[in-house]
């Protein structure tokens, strides 16, 4: 909010599963603060990933319920590891619209970095070793709010 100087023309865009959940509580927080909605989205990836099969799983639906032009985006997203999802995130952003900017707010950034992405919004650094697994649950989708380090 400060960044942007209130929450005028933010757009909250969560990415399909979990990103989605928390974009969503970050918008309450916001009007909160604000008194104001913030619009908020969904985004589903998976036609735009270089590194996962489409066959892995479902599609979800991408919604975002105002247009993107001229406004400012956040991206939102659970664990930011090697960049990729994100750089799928922008592909798909581009061919839905071109907003004014694009942020990144991350529950967890672990590190191990192969695209030169750099959130601007990060709730905690964890490192992590490349071959451990960092697992974020959340209560919407996972029935309990945690993150997890195991291999």
């Amino acid at each position: 909010l400060e960044r942007n100087g209130g929450a005028d023309g933010l757009v909250l865009i969560g990415l399909h599963t979990r990103g989605v959940p928390l974009a969503r509580r970050l918008a309450s927080l916001i009007k909160q603060f604000e008194r104001s909605s913030t619009p908020v989205g969904e985004l589903d990836i998976g036609f735009y990933r270089d590194d996962i099969s489409l066959a892995r799983r479902p599609m979800k639906p991408t919604d975002i319920p105002v247009s993107i032009e001229g406004r400012v985006v956040v991206l939102v997203d659970d664990v930011l590891f090697s960049g990729r999802s994100i750089r799928a995130a922008l592909d798909a952003l581009q061919d839905i619209g071109r907003p004014a900017a694009v942020r990144l707010a991350i529950l967890v950034d672990r590190g191990h970095r192969e695209l030169p992405i750099r959130p601007d919004f990060v709730g905690k650094n964890l490192p992590s070793a490349r071959d451990e697994r960092v697992n974020v649950r959340v209560l919407e989708v996972d029935g309990v709010d945690e993150v997890a380090i195991g291999s």
